[in-house]
Order: structure tokens, then sequence, then C-alpha cells
């Protein structure tokens, strides 16, 4: 839906290239360096690695994107009138295409005015950023370039916003970072604000492994993409033919668990970090957690960090879970 009048675009940076590369050799530091050897999967989505993943979210064992769509689809115009927002603020922006059903449906209302896309690719960013300019005549856009886990304080301020955290993104975060996020989001939102969650529930174990390990071998790719991505940036000598891919459910921990398990004994040099990182065989890098969750334990978390949830919807189909929250009020 078109609005009247010129658009706007805006781009605020708070993090770039040396941001990153820091970021980069901190985690790599650390993950490789540890009893358990991780990578965050951050470093998932250099341009190779965002391809693969638009390419997941179409196969026919990865339900999270279509569950969070048909949702979208069905809803989000019952989503603007509870909301009644001016401001869109997507964090990690995505491909648009739920964005667009999201300010579709708060330019029905009339009272869109501006939609700030929240991403640390400043590449992507740009680029989705100036295509939503261009779509929506009238629409003021402010892109931030940044960290959705440190560099909240850089939302812009004022009018109603309606802050979209979507594609289950929030299962990456362990529990502890979770609070973490929560309370943080809950400090920069003032009354009027609202956060939209999209969350993955907790369903049959076996298809949940199917998400994330398709008979075509695209996750697979996908999860050995993050060591050519060392490889390029920090020097490093990854065989990534020499890791299999793993998936595992953790029921304590009500996730899933992204791995590559090394296939022999072999010695990785980081040239950047000066390290040389030791793998036995059948030695494993966690790559990914994604939690699942219950409409019940979305709503504890919520109200722990000083949320009050309005509404959720998905929770009887059992699949994908919106919940629209508020912050409360202050203790």
């Amino acid at each position: 839906m078109a609005l009247s009048a010129s658009s706007t675009l805006t781009f605020d940076v708070r993090v770039d290239e040396r941001d990153l590369r820091a970021a980069l050799e901190r985690d790599a530091r650390a993950g490789l360096g540890g009893v358990q050897k991780s990578l965050p999967p951050t470093w998932f989505y250099d341009e190779a690695g965002s391809r693969l993943f638009e390419e997941i979210t179409a196969l026919p064992e990865y339900y999270p994107t279509r569950a969070e769509r048909a949702l979208l689809e069905r809803h989000a115009a019952a989503i603007a009138g509870y909301a009644r927002s001016d401001t869109l603020v997507e964090l990690g922006a995505g491909s648009c295409e739920k964005t667009r059903l999201l300010l579709d449906a708060l330019a029905a209302g009339g009272g869109l005015r501006r939609y700030v896309p929240f991403d640390v690719s400043a590449t992507f960013l740009k680029a989705s950023a100036r295509e939503l300019s261009a779509e929506y005549r009238g629409l003021h856009v402010h892109a931030v370039v940044g960290d959705f886990l440190r560099d909240l304080d850089a939302l812009p301020s004022g009018g109603r916003r309606l802050v979209a955290f979507l594609g289950g993104t929030i299962g990456n975060l362990v529990p502890a970072q979770r609070r973490r996020f929560f309370a943080a989001l809950r400090t920069n939102l003032g009354p009027s604000d609202h956060l939209l969650l999209g969350a993955d529930l907790v369903k049959e174990v076996p298809r949940i492994l199917a998400a994330y390990d398709d008979a075509a071998g695209v996750t697979a790719r996908f999860n050995r993409n993050v060591l050519a991505v060392v490889n390029r940036e920090l020097g490093a000598d990854f065989v990534p033919e020499r890791f299999e891919h793993v998936v595992r459910w953790n029921a304590r921990g009500q996730w899933i668990e992204m791995r590559l398990r090394s296939e022999r004994n072999q010695l990785v040099h980081v040239d950047a970090l000066g390290l040389t990182v030791p793998f036995a065989r059948d030695e494993e890098l966690l790559t990914e957690i994604s939690a699942k969750f219950t409409p019940d334990g979305v709503r504890a978390e919520l109200v722990r960090a000083g949320f009050v949830v309005d509404r959720q919807w998905g929770a009887d189909a059992g699949e994908f879970l919106l919940t629209l929250a508020r912050p409360g009020p202050r203790r």
C-alpha cells in the first residue's frame, strides 16, 4: 500500500567494518580456544550464507518461515489495531517480505509514518532501506546499523513504536542472553510502544530435527559456510569438507544444536590471531542453538522482564507463536 507525499531516508551507523572485524576476532579467539569449541551464528550471514539461508526458508522441511508468515497474513490487521503504531521497528531486518505485511496493515490504519530497519549488515540494510523507501512513498525510513544485543539505545525515539523481532531469532539466545535482551528492550521502550515477538514452538522432535538437517543438504552447506568466513576474514585454513554437519536436540535446554564434527585429527591455523587449533577426530564445534518455546514460557520470560502480554496468536496450532506485549509499569 503506497503512502502519499515524498519519502525520506536516514542512515545511522553504530557498527562499522572495523567493529565487525574486532568482534569476529574476539569471538573466534574465545570460541576456538575454549574447551567446548564454538562460533556464534552471527558469522553465518555473509553474502553466501544469506543466500543459502534464503534457500533454506523455501525447503519443504523448514516450516518456521511459512508458519510465521501465515500468522502475519491472518493477524497483521489485528496487530496493527492493537498497537496503533506510527513507527515499525524491525530488529534483524530480513528479506522484507514479512515487513510488507506489517507496513501494509499499519498504513491501512492511516497512522504509519516511519520504518526503522535495524541490522548489523550495512550493505544488506542499505539495499532493503532504499527498496522500501521507493516502494512506500511518504514513509520515512530510518535505518540503523547496529547489534541488537548492544545498541538498542540507538533506536530513534518518538511516536508510537511497534518493535518486531521475528523469524524465531530470539531462539538463538541462551536464557541469560534473553534475559539481558528483554531487560534492555524494556528500558528503551516507552508506555505507548509495543513488542511483536516471533517464537518457534516445541513440537515433535523429528520434525524439528528435519528442519535443520534437510534432505538436499542446504543446511549442511550453510553450517560449513561459517568456516569459509573465518578462512576469508582471519586467514584460517579450515577445510570445510573435513567437518560433518550434525544436528542434535537438547531436551534439557529445549533447543536444537547445530554442530560441525571433525572427521579426523587435524590442526587448523588462524593466521590473523596467531592461533593453532587442534581438532580431535569426532570433536564438535558448536555453531548455533535454536530454542523452542511454549506459549506460557514466552509469557513468563516477558513478564519477568517487565512486559505485559496483550495477545498471542498461533498457540492452539502449536506451530509458531506471535506475541504482542507492551512495557508494564516500571518497578
